[in-house]
């Protein structure tokens, strides 16, 4: 992919996250925790299938003479996916706070002025070698009311591939 390529793809991703960020900002509380809910429910489903994806990005690290831990933190472990799922369902069972005032003043002028709890609208994350931080990011995400882009390392493109679609399919 060329500079102008680049530029452009960020550019439309930008554009697309945008568009979501304003889906995601009305989302309802109970929209929000279903969608974490059921991408637990497909974590769970789907771990022999991540485990296949998985695998190469694992052999391709191997071969590629990546150092011990940084292939151990590349491991999607049965153990690893069922944390993730347990994540997004902790998130579901948490109060929404988005929307909730805090911190209101009374002025001596007597405007009251406080602070709402709003999403941010999209933020981006870079990050490398740990394809659960794609749903532990997206979970976040999801909850907070926000879009993101997510760039994983190209040690785990598989992987983040595969989760990617889990949460587009919850979504």
């Amino acid at each position: 992919m060329n500079a102008t390529n680049i530029t452009e793809y960020t550019n439309t991703l930008g554009v697309q996250a945008k568009v979501a960020s304003a889906l995601m900002a009305r989302a309802q509380a109970a929209t929000k925790n279903v969608a974490l809910r059921k991408l637990a429910s497909l974590l769970r489903e789907n771990v022999q299938a991540l485990q296949v994806d998985n695998a190469k990005d694992i052999e391709r690290a191997v071969a590629a003479g990546l150092a011990a831990p940084m292939v151990d933190r590349l491991k999607l472990t049965p153990k690893v996916i069922e944390t993730c799922a347990q994540g997004c369902e902790q998130l579901a069972s948490m109060a929404d706070v988005i929307g909730e005032i805090i911190g209101m003043k009374q002025q001596p002028s007597g405007i009251r002025v406080g602070q709402m709890r709003v999403p941010i609208g999209v933020f981006g994350m870079i990050f490398e070698s740990r394809p659960n931080v794609t749903i532990e990011a997206a979970s976040l995400s999801i909850k907070s009311g926000n879009a993101c882009i997510l760039r994983g390392g190209s040690e785990a493109i598989d992987s983040n591939k595969a989760l990617a679609k889990l949460v587009q399919q919850a979504l």
